[in-house]
């Protein structure tokens, strides 16, 4: 996998001005118009979204809002691999850029919360949709198993650091029954210090030319069935409830 590396991408970050400052100045523009909501998200939170393929995701909530500005949209990917996997993966990319969107090529979320951006950052709300390493085993194979484990532990552990102590919700979307209950991701949230407050059912059609891809091998560029899958919600633990334990 071919990734940019840190000067090229500080460069890109530079070039576009996006000093917190400025930013900070274009959420206040953005908090002063009307709310818009897209199910659990509104156009005033402050949203980082994980392990985007296509960044379809990304871009139903950016034209939910009517904007992006608040958004900051990653992938593992580079952008060239973006463009070799997925048929509308930069089109996407460059409505997203054009409504104000950050878009991070090469962010791994076992360790984001030290990328040179997202370290500065924190966040309202943070998204990982069907987080997945690849399909290097069967699906209901132990290695295949123990290596999503360490995925979503990695990327709560990182995903703490970077959500907002007030308020600040870390969100995963993960599908139902076996084998994906044996990834134990409510138990690994606690482990870290992170509170499940609720599991909603996950539906596809509530969120507008979302296209959920496979992301891996020759099939990259197509879909998967979402089946029965839930978000789930999760919080910082508090003072109070760490003595309540």
């Amino acid at each position: 996998m071919i990734k940019m590396d840190n000067a090229k991408e500080e460069d890109r970050v530079d070039d576009k001005e996006l000093d917190t400052d400025t930013d900070d100045g274009v959420l206040e523009e953005e908090s002063a118009k009307a709310e818009k909501w897209k199910k659990h998200y509104s156009s005033r939170h402050r949203i980082l979204l994980v392990g985007e393929g296509d960044f379809s995701f990304s871009l139903c909530l950016a034209r939910a809002f009517g904007s992006a500005h608040n958004l900051v949209a990653t992938s593992l990917d580079s952008q060239e691999n973006i463009e070799k996997k997925y048929s509308n993966g930069i089109r996407n990319v460059r409505e997203l850029e054009e409504r104000g969107c950050l878009v991070l090529y090469g962010v791994n979320a076992k360790d984001m919360s030290q990328h040179f951006f997202l370290k500065t950052q924190r966040f309202d709300r943070i998204i990982y949709n069907f987080p997945h390493v690849g399909f290097l085993y069967p699906e209901n194979s132990h290695c295949q198993i123990q290596l999503n484990k360490r995925l979503v532990k990695g990327f709560l552990a990182n995903a703490k650091i970077l959500v907002k102590k007030e308020g600040g919700e870390i969100h995963v979307t993960h599908k139902d029954g076996d084998p994906y209950n044996k990834w134990d991701l409510v138990k690994k949230a606690e482990k870290r210090g992170l509170v499940l407050q609720q599991a909603v059912p996950f539906f596809k059609e509530d969120y507008p030319g979302y296209d959920n891809k496979r992301a891996h091998g020759k099939l990259s560029d197509a879909s998967f069935p979402v089946g029965e899958s839930s978000t789930y919600k999760f919080k910082l633990q508090t003072s109070s409830q760490l003595a309540g334990a």
